[in-house]
């Protein structure tokens, strides 16, 4: 079947952009919420948050207000007197991948698994204002439960993202994984928070090509919005002597990361929530940016370990995720 231009657009010197994903999604989101879809964890036995009537943080500070609980996120969630009223959520959640995090169970049988996953969801679903955003950071075996999941509880996909990093895990038996994916999900795509302009990096035509067109913009010359597969300087996994590193916490997120993710999707004094806290990236960020936030962790020693880095260390890249250049190639010669 030949293709058939898209010329329904007013972009003088450009491209059509397909207007066709956007609505697709919203559609899913309006139909999957209605239809009878079973996953395997839909078989394991519920989780019952009990009621804590005296939830309170472990940690708290102010200017921004800033509080981190202990405990089970599914149990934090449910009690949390800031219900329905969060901004923003970012979630790396354990793999299952049966890393040693203290207390933490991480080789659950896999129905278990996927109910665990369901359950702390809903609970982030339910935190969210109506405007909420959601972003959840998992590997290749749990994407697509987590996104058949939020569909159905009718939540709308704008972006399947990927993490890019050089450095996995050397093996020979199949091709090296070298990605996680992060999935942006929204209650409301019309209504969200987005601030692209907060994110811009070059474009690869100002960049390698010094294309005349992208300088010839009325606004944001030769920048873009960033692509969906991220990579680049200081963006590589946290490890060996990377000054972000924290000893003891594993999986470690890198800040330009957080930094693109809370700056694009929430506004100064908005409120930003991590229900697997780790070793505070979330928060850290957060912080930096004149956000509120609330981390939840599971371990009280990876709690306090993260704390003395939200309050003590903070941010050590701020502004690193901005206006800088994620090309492949050096300029070309006679640009």
């Amino acid at each position: 079947m030949a293709e058939r231009k898209n010329t329904d657009f007013d972009r003088p010197g450009g491209y059509a952009m397909p207007k066709g994903a956007t609505q697709v999604q919203r559609r899913a989101a309006a139909a999957l919420a209605e239809a009878d879809i079973r996953l395997y964890g839909d078989i394991a036995t519920p989780h019952e948050p009990p009621v804590l009537d005296d939830l309170r943080p472990t940690h708290h500070a102010t200017g921004p207000d800033t509080r981190v609980y202990v405990g089970d996120c599914r149990d934090v969630l449910a009690n949390l007197p800031d219900r329905g009223s969060v901004d923003l959520i970012f979630a790396d959640p354990p793999f299952n991948w049966d890393v040693p995090y203290e207390e933490w169970n991480d080789g659950m049988a896999r129905a278990a698994y996927e109910r665990f996953t369901f359950e702390w969801l809903d609970g982030c679903i339910d935190a969210l204002t109506p405007t909420g955003a959601l972003w959840v950071n998992i590997p290749d075996d749990t994407a697509a439960e987590i996104v058949v999941h939020l569909k159905r509880r009718g939540l709308t996909m704008i972006n399947w993202c990927v993490w890019h990093f050089r450095f996995g895990q050397n093996r020979n038996s199949s091709f090296i994984m070298s990605k996680v994916h992060a999935l942006y999900f929204a209650k409301d795509p019309d209504a969200r928070t987005w601030n692209p302009d907060a994110v811009l990096e070059q474009s690869d035509r100002a960049s390698i090509y010094r294309d005349p067109r992208t300088m010839a913009k009325g606004e944001n010359k030769g920048m873009r919005v960033p692509m969906d597969v991220w990579y680049g300087k200081y963006w590589g996994r946290i490890q060996g002597n990377n000054k972000e590193r924290r000893h003891n916490h594993h999986n470690q997120i890198p800040e330009v990361y957080l930094e693109r993710v809370i700056l694009a999707c929430s506004d100064e004094g908005d409120l930003v929530l991590d229900p697997f806290l780790g070793s505070g990236t979330t928060v850290t960020v957060a912080r930096a940016w004149n956000r509120r936030s609330i981390g939840i962790e599971y371990s009280q020693g990876n709690a306090a370990s993260a704390w003395e880095r939200i309050t003590d260390v903070g941010m050590l890249r701020k502004g690193a995720s901005v206006g800088g250049s994620s090309a492949i190639f050096d300029k070309r010669s006679g640009a």
